[in-house]
């Protein structure tokens, strides 16, 4: 009996102890992170919806009506059920580049709906700055806008998020625009988030509107403030970066992803977990050097659910899960907040949204072809120029734009109607057109600006009457042909002067035109969407024009 009765006692006894063990081990704790990024002002869905590869056939792509910040906030709350822990974050780019709606109203509406619907806290991106640093610490602090006054339906309390910018220095005091991160408790566990600009920022911006600040490395950044985190108690670490990557995959996919957002990541120091990221309009869920990387596409057509599990011992991030989830357009209902506080602006606004500008007689696409020009690109420019030909109006014989300042297509209806807030769409930046003097030399240094970044060309649109040709198997600095620059017919002379006439954020050397701020006896006219709108009312019906303005070679 003893001998059997041994080994009996024994595996209670290890019985025993195990399950004390278990005990004594306690469940991880659970987060969910719910993430958007470059929204942009689309408090409804954007035309296009999301483009995803067709379920049914994979060597398809189908389009899902999506987005919307109705739509957007029903999922968000369908998202936080069931979980006693989250929090809603963004990677940046919430406004600036906004349709009308938004836009008109210098983008309250979208802080006001996004703090509405929750969101916690932010990364500024480098659309935050589209008005200057001043006009960000507004849309934060709340007040009115200190040249068109208070224009909404009520006062402007500012966002009920918190922006955070860790590598954005001022200058003239060594500190952030805004703290470099926030930390946040779940069951008691510390999680810090911390929020980055891209360090290019002053190349995508009005140089005015930052010339105080300063753009600090993305990695460095993070990587110096880890010491600071881990003295405070947070090993657990979420970066909010609006900086991003190119997959070739679908939505929820990284088969191969390409751009900035891998070396930045792989410079990381290890203690950071998880990376939001944006700014490309990319959709991907990653691991990159053993990190989870995602993204929400654009326009709040995605919203993306991280799932993180924290050891309550170590306090760490263990694991790791995400899913971008589509706002689907056809199956979420309209939140009745969003739909009143929507309403409310569009009262104000559609009556000028709505004024009809003319006709189209064909979609104008801002989409380039392999030399750089666009049909909506040509139109833009010769509204430019159109605008301020007249000699009292600045004696323009040439105009260019920049591509990045062209945000929407004119779609074609089926009345070929065409309307203001259509025309606003695809100018929404309402730049000033400044007429200024350059010599034939200066045209042509500044068009070879626009391969300061030959992995992303910045190609200028140009007027009509104005043609050159660029080789691309030529080196930096010598891919124009100056002996392919004609105006009207005839050849650039380098020495003899021109009127030209650009936007005052290329005037001011926006995307890296230097050349630009060399410009003389500048004349400043009218905003770019009023010359738009006018040239449709003069011009109408338009069309695509012929795209031989800007000839590849290569």
């Amino acid at each position: 009996m003893k001998i059997l009765f041994r080994p009996i006692l024994a595996f209670a006894i290890i019985t025993t102890l195990a399950a004390s063990s278990l005990a004594q081990t306690p469940a991880p704790i659970d987060l969910r992170i719910l993430a958007i990024n470059d929204f942009h002002g689309y408090l409804r869905p954007p035309p296009g919806g999301i483009t995803i590869t067709d379920p049914e056939d994979r060597t398809k792509k189908i389009t899902v009506p999506a987005g919307g910040a109705e739509h957007m906030a029903t999922l968000v709350s369908q998202l936080r059920e069931g979980h006693k822990n989250t929090i809603f974050v963004a990677a940046g780019d919430l406004i600036g580049a906004s349709p009308f709606l938004s836009a008109m109203f210098h983008d309250e509406p979208t802080i006001e709906a996004l703090s509405m619907m929750g969101l916690d806290i932010s990364s500024v991106g480098n659309h935050e700055f589209d008005e200057g640093k001043d006009e960000l610490l507004r849309m934060q602090n709340g007040g009115c806008h200190p040249l068109d006054k208070c224009q909404g339906p009520h006062p402007f309390t500012g966002a009920k998020f918190r922006y955070l910018a860790a590598s954005t220095f001022e200058k003239s005091s060594g500190k952030t625009v805004f703290p470099a991160y926030d930390i946040r408790e779940f069951d008691g566990i510390p999680v810090a988030f911390i929020g980055l600009t891209l360090k290019g920022t002053p190349g995508l911006v009005s140089p005015t509107g930052v010339a105080d600040l300063e753009f600090r490395d993305e990695a460095s950044t993070v990587n110096a403030l880890i010491p600071e985190l881990k003295a405070r108690g947070v090993e657990a670490i979420v970066v909010l970066i609006h900086e991003g990557g190119l997959p070739t995959g679908d939505y929820n996919e990284c088969p191969g992803v390409s751009g900035p957002i891998v070396d930045i990541v792989k410079k990381f120091d290890h203690a950071v977990d998880v990376v939001v990221s944006g700014h490309t309009h990319r959709a991907y869920v990653c691991e990159i050097d053993g990190r989870l990387v995602t993204s929400g596409d654009k326009y709040g057509t995605l919203v993306t659910a991280i799932d993180l599990k924290l050891d309550p011992t170590t306090r760490d991030v263990v694991s790791a899960k995400a899913d971008n989830t589509i706002v689907r357009t056809a199956t979420l209902a309209k939140d009745i907040q969003q739909t009143a506080l929507i309403e409310s602006y569009d009262r104000l606004a559609a009556p000028i949204a709505n004024r009809p500008a003319g006709s189209a007689t064909a979609t104008l696409s801002r989409v380039p072809n392999a030399a750089g020009e666009s049909p909506l690109g040509d139109i833009i420019a010769d509204a430019q120029l159109a605008a301020t030909r007249a000699e009292e109006k600045g004696g323009a014989v040439i105009a260019f734009t920049n591509p990045g300042g062209v945000r929407a297509d004119v779609t074609h209806r089926e009345n070929g109607a065409v309307t203001y807030g259509d025309l606003f769409a695809s100018q929404p930046f309402r730049n000033q057109l400044v007429t200024v003097t350059l010599t034939g030399k200066q045209i042509k240094d500044m068009l070879e600006q626009q391969w300061l970044d030959p992995k992303r060309p910045r190609i200028l649109q140009v007027s009509k009457g104005f043609s050159y040709a660029w080789d691309a198997a030529r080196p930096d600095g010598e891919r124009v042909l100056a002996e392919r620059m004609s105006l009207n017919g005839q050849p650039l002379d380098p020495a003899a002067s021109y009127r030209v006439t650009v936007n005052n954020f290329l005037f001011v050397g926006g995307d890296g035109f230097t050349v630009l701020t060399e410009g003389t006896a500048p004349q400043t006219g009218i905003y770019d969407s009023d010359a738009l709108n006018s040239y449709f009312l003069a011009s109408s019906p338009i069309g695509p024009t012929a795209a031989d303005r800007i000839i590849r070679i290569n």
